[in-house]
């Protein structure tokens, strides 16, 4: 490819951020330029696939993975392994949605057992994810933070509501957090400084912007990554510099789109295709508008979009 002139200059860069315990660890973020610009800058670190992994096993929407995972979506220890061992993720992305209150209501302590059941199963970083549900997050992210002392975790969502709790227990045990907002940009640099007050440094947070999957909120997500990224690499501000974490996964799958079966909507076509084509389109546009990270559910997806990000840096 010719040589281009940079168009654009670049004040600042994206913090690089180390996930998961040494000798397993990988590296997101430190970009000079905007997304696969690599005429005007550069991408030190290629942005990562995290395959999810569910502690409540299969539901609505998994029936595109059954044939992949069989039965050991019935154990997340067993479909972390396979996920590893097969599909070759750089991350595991752990959703606790088992804790819920409005769901099984598990307490804390099981939330670690599972936890210390996927860890002993993988060689690489886990991201643990949890319920939603704010207070009880708070409870049970703190317990799991405690229980991983020498085994550096992502811990996640963190909002408003709850950074005090798991902010603390991440940076007293040496954890990286993810910094959860709904879809604003000053929202998101808003909680950032809460957590740097808190004492987290900036190498230690990335920034989830809640994605909308494609049809649900798609174009609006990718505008305030995009805004992210301005403020980020042209505008100086030092508080949006945090590599983009997307959990793309929970987001597509619990669409009708994808969930609707050949027999309800025959003119939609074949159920798995159409959910892997969904899934790759939204995850293509995050990493289009700067994502770091990417949790996918469906190891197809992954595979996709290990290609695209090996084509857009072979330019």
């Amino acid at each position: 490819m010719a040589q281009l002139d940079a168009q654009i200059t670049y004040t600042g860069a994206v913090t690089a951020v180390t996930l998961g315990p040494p000798g397993r660890e990988v590296t997101v973020g430190g970009e000079t330029s905007y997304p696969f610009h690599l005429f005007e800058g550069s991408m030190p670190h290629r942005p990562k696939i995290a395959l999810e992994v569910i502690d409540t096993g299969p539901g609505e929407g998994f029936a595109a993975i059954d044939s992949v995972f069989g039965d050991a979506l019935n154990d997340p220890a067993s479909w972390a392994k396979k996920a590893v061992g097969e599909h070759k993720p750089d991350l595991i992305c752990l959703t606790l949605f088992g804790t819920d209150p409005n769901g099984r209501d598990d307490p804390p302590a099981k939330a670690v057992q599972t936890v210390q059941s996927v860890l002993a199963e993988i060689d690489v970083p886990l991201v643990v994810w949890g319920s939603g549900n704010e207070t009880k997050d708070a409870a049970v992210l703190k317990a799991v933070a405690e229980s991983c002392q020498e085994t550096p975790l992502v811990l996640g969502p963190v909002t408003d509501g709850n950074y005090k709790q798991i902010g603390a227990s991440a940076l007293a045990y040496g954890h990286v957090v993810i910094a959860s907002s709904p879809i604003d940009i000053n929202l998101a640099k808003q909680l950032n400084i809460l957590l740097e007050n808190l004492g987290i440094p900036a190498n230690r947070i990335l920034i989830d912007p809640t994605v909308g999957g494609l049809g649900y909120g798609f174009e609006y997500t990718y505008s305030v990554m995009e805004r992210i990224r301005i403020a980020a690499l042209t505008a100086g501000d030092e508080k949006l510099r945090s590599p983009l974490f997307c959990h793309v996964a929970g987001e597509v799958w619990k669409t009708k789109e994808a969930r609707l079966t050949a027999k309800d909507a025959p003119l939609l076509g074949d159920p798995a295709v159409r959910g892997v084509l969904m899934e790759s389109m939204t995850a293509q546009g995050m990493l289009l508008a700067g994502a770091d990270v990417l949790v996918l559910r469906h190891p197809e997806t992954a595979r996709l979009m290990k290609w695209f990000i090996d084509e857009m840096n072979a330019q």
